[in-house]
This record gives structure tokens, sequence and C-alpha cells, in this order.
């Protein structure tokens, strides 16, 4: 997956199956035009890749020219179609056929139709790489399509989200699937923390770590982080309710976010059990937990490192972390068993690069 601004876009139609529709297109026009010279336009910004490679696969006499329209900002199309650049001169006489990059409500193409109507062009002809016949209003025949393909937003070869993508070889659809939740976990030393921050930029996710959580409600005198303190003061466990509605609260203060990561939480099956019935309240729910998985070794070794630049005590003393790894070891294996049953669990190596763990967990999120 790729991110554009602020939106996620997954792979769609590859180069090769693009370059054979281009083809395709050529060995049709061609059958139509050999044996004239014909005017092939273009339509800027968007096809300016594919009028490049279709003239490579034409291997004919012809002329070559471009117009410049807009109807489009952001996602959706403005519904205004704008003449940035106009027919070309000396048109009259010739075979035009018109090149799009993608043809769908049909606003750009009525205008073009419009443009050309008061030239007294031979033939007028159009021709599109992407059609989108199920938003098509059917006004103009479209002569020669290259790929016939659903309503979905594409970005790539020469299609743009506000001006980004266009240089992308292959084609990429908005990723409009569920939103990602995810449940990390991991051993002190680890790295959930380093590779929270990597998934959050690279999938548009915001990541909830509990102990951050806590820290924030507490300091900001929150309604909940003051009925939280009163617990810790007392030396008693905070409620597992008190804990849902702070996260409750941070998954309504990101509306906007395309899944959560949520960090130290659930610990427990019982937790487990009220997050997925409070994701199920939000029409939401978890996609997957995954651990970071790393012999106990290697992650004292790490820890013991940190805690030279850390200042933490418990970063310090080989016997306080390995007791902390038996605590996760503990309630760990009944959550393992939890989200097994459900299908949800995965492991990952966590030993390696920061950029292969990365990887790696990011082979597991591509796939859900």
């Amino acid at each position: 997956m790729i991110k554009l601004h602020d939106k996620i876009f997954k792979p769609y139609i590859k180069e090769e199956q693009i370059l054979a529709a281009i083809d395709k297109m050529a060995k049709e026009i061609a059958a139509d035009y050999k044996d004239e010279t014909p005017l092939f336009v273009g339509v800027l910004n968007g096809a300016f890749m594919f009028v490049a490679d279709f003239l490579k696969a034409y291997q004919h006499p012809c002329e070559v020219s471009f117009v410049r329209l807009s109807s489009y900002q952001g996602l959706t199309s403005t519904g205004i179609v704008e003449t940035l650049l106009d027919v070309p001169d000396e048109v009259e006489g010739k075979s035009v056929i018109i090149l799009e990059d993608v043809v769908d409500t049909g606003r750009t193409l009525k205008q073009l139709v419009h443009l050309f109507s008061n030239t007294n062009v031979k033939e007028f002809r159009i021709g599109t790489l992407f059609y989108k016949s199920d938003v098509y209003n059917g006004e103009y025949t479209i002569d020669y399509v290259g790929l016939e393909i659903p309503d979905h937003f594409i970005v790539g070869y020469g299609l743009d989200y506000n001006e980004l993508g266009r240089n992308l070889r292959e084609v990429y659809q908005l990723n409009q699937t569920d939103m990602i939740n995810l449940v990390l976990f991991g051993k002190p030393g680890a790295g959930k923390g380093t590779q929270a921050g990597f998934l959050k930029e690279k999938y548009n996710l915001k990541h909830i770590s509990t102990g951050d959580v806590f820290r924030y409600n507490i300091k900001n005198g929150t309604e909940l982080g003051n009925l939280a303190k009163s617990y810790i003061d007392k030396g008693d466990l905070v409620p597992d309710e008190v804990t849902i509605d702070m996260l409750k609260a941070e998954v309504e203060k990101n509306p906007d976010a395309a899944g959560f990561i949520f960090d130290g939480f659930p610990r427990t099956a019982a937790q487990a059990e009220a997050l997925d019935n409070f994701l199920e309240s939000k029409d939401m729910k978890v996609n997957a937990t995954i651990a970071l998985e790393a012999e106990d070794d290697i992650l004292v070794e790490r820890l013991l490192e940190r805690g030279k630049s850390s200042g933490r005590s418990d970063d310090q003393d080989e016997s306080k972390i390995r007791n902390r790894f038996d605590e996760y070891n503990e309630k760990t294996a009944p959550l393992k068993a939890y989200y097994e049953k459900q299908g949800k669990f995965h492991s990952v190596n966590g030993i390696g690069e920061i950029n292969e763990i990365t990887k790696r967990l990011g082979k597991v999120i591509d796939s859900l």
C-alpha cells in the first residue's frame, strides 16, 4: 500500500496489464486508420503517460497534440469543467481521435465534444484507457476502450490525488475497506513502540498506548483521569470500564483515522472481550493481533543496554527484567488463546533490522 497526502491506496492494476490494454487499443485504431494520418489529441494532465506509451505502440503515420481540461478536485469531480489548453490549430479535414485517461461521468467528454464541434474535422472519435461504464451517462459513443473498471477512485499512471501519484508506473485504488484495527503485543524490549510509530505513518493509523492515555488523563485532570487516580492512590487496580472509557474517548477524538493500534490493552481475556464489545458498538472490530516474538536472552541484552541511557531501574536489573517477561507470558497466554480462537493471532519475528521487522508486520497487515 502507499500513502498520498492523507489517503491510503492499494495496488489495483499492474503495469503489464496497462501496456497490454494500450497495445490492444493501438491495434484496433490502426485497423481503422493505418492508411491515413490521424491526429491523436491527449487530454492533460492525466493522459500524458498513456499517450506516450500509446504512440510507441502505434507504428503508423500520425500526429499528436494536447488539450487540457479539469473537473477534479481531491477525490471528487467539481462538476465544473475548465478549459486550460484549447484545441490545436489546423485540425480541419483531419481524423481526430481523443485519447482520454479515464471516462467516468462524461462531464469532461461533453466539454471535449463541444470544443471540437466548432471545427471542420473529417472525423471525430474517442478512446479511453480506463472506462467506468457504471457511471458514464452514455451521451457519446466511446469508440476504443483499454480497460473497463468499476467506479473506484484510482491514482497512478498519470492519474493523481491532489497532484500526487501521477508518476507511479502502476494504478492504485483508494483503500475503502473496513478500518484496520490492531492489537500489538510484545515483551519489554521487543520494539513495539518503534514499530507502532512506523505502522501508524504507513497505514494512517492512530497509535493508542494505554500508558500514554493514562498519563495524559491524569496529568490534565480529566474526569476519567481523576477517577483512575482515585483508584491508583488507594492501591487498587483501575477497573476495566474506566480504561475502556479512556480508549473510547481516544477513538472518538480521531474520526479520520484509517484504524487504530491498541498497545498495552487488552491484558486479559476479559479486557479483550470488553474491547470487542466496544468496537462492535462502533461498527468496528479487531482485525488482527500481532505479537513481536524474540528470545528472552536477546531481549535481556537489549534492555540492559537501553538501561544505560534510559535511567529506568527496571532496565538495569536482569532479575527484574526476567520477572517482567514471566508476567508477560502469564498474561498473554490466555489472550493468545482468545484471539487464536477468532483466527486473529499472528506471530512475527521481532529480531533483525528495524525495516526488516516493519516489512514482516506489513505483510501481515496487507493480507487482512
